[in-house]
């Protein structure tokens, strides 16, 4: 009996957070009514601190490929800028970092690996310090941080950056050498080889998204973004670049220091939207206007193991809690977002009403739309500061993009904001979520979610 009694009394001191027990109490065998909810596991990883955190994310400017601030700009200067800002505005010593991880989509993979090593080389990091691309098409740079947040989970080291970057100026999406004849015989990988714009037609048109519909969240979105810009809330999360603009008419160079978005066009109406000609489809709905836009940009967000952040006395500003990416049918790879943020948010132990914040790619606005609305989320909780229609779509930065976006407004709105996530659709039929946690509410069982019966278990546990 004394040893069922001793055994009882080690999991209940597991159970209780460090900062809640003394030296008096360890001995008192009893258990009290759990008022954390789903979050009970949090309370109790946070204090162990052991869960994976985010203590730096930053991003470019994101610009217009081909006529923007970056179209002069290498991909690897861009990489370089982020990852730089990084290590300087935490005072991180570069040899701590165990891997970086880059989400890339479009450029030959060994020739943008070579340039992410070498961006590391520019950004002052030594040569012992490891670096490898990923690229899970849009979803590149949320992959990269889950990457690096599943590394560190696993013990292989404490600090690590997952980060993205995309030149669609330098590299163009286009299909490199020929197709398997074998697709002809395979209807789900023929869909595959659909250009993304009739995705967004077979979206619209599968589920009845309006062309005033798309026009309008096109309109929001652009509303947004400048509405942010004006107000400096990209400021905590842009750095500047400079960097050289040639004219290509005459050639000339001109230095200059990008430190916004280009992309944004505050004027933006659904009257005009309303005239520009459909792009992929004769009758159809999905125009320039209310598709993303492509874009030059790179991110990049510094993770590590919570007990080591606190050991460096650097602040917390989010904490990474799942990632999950599922497969859908490639005709309407759009829908992705539908499928995988209930699945992200099931895997944290929430509930969709427990998400304050949404950041969704606008990849096209007839998936947004429908994503939205399937999932009946909030219109004021989604993409409160614009979205790739506005912003931008860097295929493989925007998931880090979204991080620092993210993070860095659920930091401002503080305690009314606990839970963010970053979603969206893939090329071939994908979708990506990851859920994420403001970075100072962990401690002492802090925004409880009280219950309505003394059951004794946390919510997930009935």
């Amino acid at each position: 009996m004394e040893k069922a009694i001793n055994r009882q009394r080690v999991l209940l001191d597991h159970l209780r957070p460090f900062s809640s027990q003394s030296q008096e109490n360890k001995s008192a065998l009893s258990a009290s009514v759990c008022l954390a909810g789903d979050s009970a596991a949090y309370h109790r990883t946070a204090a162990f601190g052991d869960d994976v955190v985010i203590v730096a994310a930053y991003r470019t400017p994101l610009c217009k490929a081909k006529r923007g601030g970056f179209k002069d700009t290498h991909a690897d200067d861009l990489l370089a800028t982020v990852l730089k800002a990084l290590i300087e505005k935490t005072n991180l010593n570069p040899n701590e970092v165990g891997d970086i991880v880059v989400g890339s989509v479009l450029a030959p993979g060994s020739q943008r690996a070579s340039e992410c090593r070498m961006a590391a080389f520019y950004a002052g990091y030594p040569e012992t310090i490891p670096i490898r691309t990923v690229n899970r098409q849009c979803s590149s740079g949320l992959q990269a941080v889950a990457d690096v947040a599943a590394a560190i989970k696993a013990g292989f080291y404490d600090i690590g950056i997952g980060a993205g970057v995309e030149s669609m100026t330098s590299n163009p999406m286009a299909w490199e050498g020929s197709v398997n004849p074998k697709v002809k015989d395979f209807v789900q990988a023929q869909d595959c080889l659909l250009p993304m714009g009739i995705t967004s037609e077979n979206v619209a048109h599968r589920f009845g998204v309006t062309r005033q519909e798309q026009d309008q969240a096109a309109v929001e979105s652009h509303r947004k973004a400048a509405a942010a810009t004006a107000a400096g809330k990209f400021k905590d999360e842009i750095i500047p670049v400079a960097t050289t603009i040639v004219d290509p008419k005459t050639g000339e160079e001109k230095h200059v220091t990008i430190s916004v978005d280009d992309g944004i066009r505050p004027n933006a109406t659904v009257s005009d939207l309303a005239k520009l000609k459909p792009v992929f489809k004769k009758d159809g709905t999905t125009t320039a206007g209310n598709s993303s836009q492509v874009t030059d940009g790179a991110g990049a967000v510094l993770l590590m193991k919570r007990s080591v952040a606190l050991q460096k006395g650097l602040p917390i500003l989010g904490v990474f809690r799942s990632f999950v990416a599922v497969g859908v049918d490639p005709a309407v790879m759009g829908v992705g977002p539908a499928v995988a943020i209930p699945a992200a948010v099931k895997s944290a132990g929430l509930e969709l009403d427990d998400i304050d914040l949404f950041e969704i790619n606008e990849a096209f606005a007839s998936q947004f739309v429908y994503c939205r609305n399937k999932l009946e989320i909030d219109p004021e909780k989604v993409n409160v500061n614009g979205g790739a229609m506005a912003i931008g779509h860097p295929l493989g930065a925007t998931g880090a993009r979204c991080v620092a976006t993210l993070l860095h407004e659920m930091k401002r709105r503080g305690k009314d904001c606990r839970f963010g996530v970053i979603s969206m659709c893939i090329g071939t039929g994908m979708g990506a979520a990851g859920v994420f946690e403001r970075g100072d509410c962990v401690d002492d069982l802090s925004n409880a979610r009280k219950i309505q019966e003394n059951n004794f278990l946390s919510k997930d546990a009935q």
